[in-house]
């Protein structure tokens, strides 16, 4: 695939993803389809992408993507834990390796208790293992608190999923083909 010089992270996203056999699955509240979006601007995107859910509505997130209702009741959908659901049931729903998500307040005002800017955005991917023993998760979520406007959140969003992506994707178990024995679960603000 021809890669301009500066790989853009959606092209790193693709192009590791293919590399290493992975297909990719989205799950977007927050950014309403514009991950999905972004992803599926590399030419050649399709040999991985399998494809993009928008549950913008708390109640889909339970339904579609098998976020535990319980857990949307007590924390809402902007948690952290609820982007890691969305991220895993993504990928479980749409038949993928790779889960990404993103959740969160775009603005411009305040919703669900959290002020405008805060998002949670989720990667979960599942690393084949040898035996009986299924597949271990590699799980990635951070949180951040931006300011700007509504767009301008919603694009910082789809950088910082593309960014977990990239992260993910880089694991050198995951590139190696080797196995990975641990969940790895990591928070940043």
């Amino acid at each position: 695939m021809n890669v301009p010089s500066a790989p853009s992270a959606q092209w790193r996203v693709i192009d590791h993803a293919r590399e290493a056999g992975v297909s990719i699955a989205v799950a977007e509240s927050l950014t309403a389809g514009a991950l999905t979006s972004r992803l599926a601007d590399v030419p050649g995107a399709s040999a991985v992408m399998r494809g993009g859910v928008v549950a913008y509505a708390t109640d889909l997130k339970a339904s579609l993507l098998q976020v535990d209702a319980e857990l949307l009741d007590r924390s809402g959908p902007v948690d952290p834990r609820v982007a890691v659901q969305m991220a895993d049931g993504v990928r479980r729903v749409l038949g993928a390796r790779l889960g990404l998500a993103t959740t969160g307040v775009a603005g411009p005002g305040p919703a669900d208790g959290h002020p405008a800017g805060t998002l949670y955005v989720a990667a979960v991917l599942g690393v084949r293992r040898g035996g009986t023993e299924g597949e271990t998760r590699i799980v990635q979520v951070r949180g951040h608190r931006l300011a700007g406007t509504r767009p301008a959140v919603r694009t910082a969003a789809v950088d910082l999923a593309l960014a977990v992506a990239v992260t993910v994707l880089s694991d050198a178990y995951v590139r190696a083909g080797g196995e990975q024995n641990e969940t790895t679960l990591r928070w940043t603000g």
